[in-house]
């Protein structure tokens, strides 16, 4: 295996551990102390998923999360010695695809690890030729990518398999539960509060007015839906 992790904390102790029962895994790790220098490395190498400790000196976990998703679309674990939800809402809020709060259990962090890996391989290798096309905005399902009135869109890979999964199946009522175990896997542990920030990122990065939104609908006391605005699938030659 040679699958490359970034563990960034300041504890250099804990790191340690870290680093030496992932790499009992088989996993590539390397490590940085401090924000600066894990969005330096960033820049210089490619790694397959970061873990990220929100408490950091110079500027903290959520800045660097904020930075790294700027231009990379990279996994991001966010760790917090915290246990109030507002700074696990607030790391999802700025990009990060999952958390977990400090002390954890190793395996349940080994089993977050392999599937977000598990979902991004099969994302890659996937093969598709198929353009989802929806008033003024494009869904492309092999390069992963949507573009917003003419102007392509960053997101995160769970906030593109969200808006996929929805997309897909206009119309259908998802629980948060569905939605929960689909996209984030039967691993995870997280609350039913991940699926509604993860939606509310999508509505200000799609919806004209997130607050009046015309795609992806709240249907409460259950979970949301895609409106059937007309929903195009198209074939695209991709040789």
């Amino acid at each position: 295996m040679d699958t490359k992790i970034l563990i960034v904390d300041d504890e250099k102790l804990f790191v340690k551990g870290l680093k030496y029962s992932l790499e009992q895994d088989g996993y590539n790790i390397e490590t940085a102390y401090d924000g600066y220098e894990a969005l330096d490395k960033l820049k210089k190498k490619k790694y397959e998923l970061v873990i990220l400790d929100l408490m950091l000196p110079g500027i903290d976990g959520l800045e660097v999360c904020q930075k790294i998703r700027q231009d990379s679309q990279i996994p991001i674990i966010m760790l917090t010695a915290k246990g109030e939800d507002i700074n696990k809402i607030l790391g999802l809020e700025y990009g990060a695809d999952d958390y977990l709060t400090k002390p954890f259990n190793i395996l349940e962090l080994k089993a977050r690890i392999k599937a977000i890996l598990r979902r991004v391989a099969m994302n890659s290798t996937r093969i598709s030729d198929q353009v989802i096309q929806i008033d003024d905005f494009t869904i492309n399902t092999l390069g992963r990518k949507l573009t917003v009135r003419g102007k392509e869109v960053n997101l995160t890979a769970k906030e593109f398999d969200l808006l996929l999964l929805l997309a897909s199946n206009p119309g259908k009522v998802y629980t948060r539960e569905e939605l929960l175990e689909t996209i984030w896997g039967y691993e995870y542990f997280g609350d039913l509060r991940t699926v509604d920030v993860h939606v509310r990122r999508l509505r200000e990065k799609i919806e004209k007015d997130a607050n009046h939104p015309q795609f992806i609908e709240t249907v409460r006391g259950v979970g949301y839906k895609f409106k059937d605005r007309g929903v195009k699938w198209c074939k695209k030659d991709l040789l």
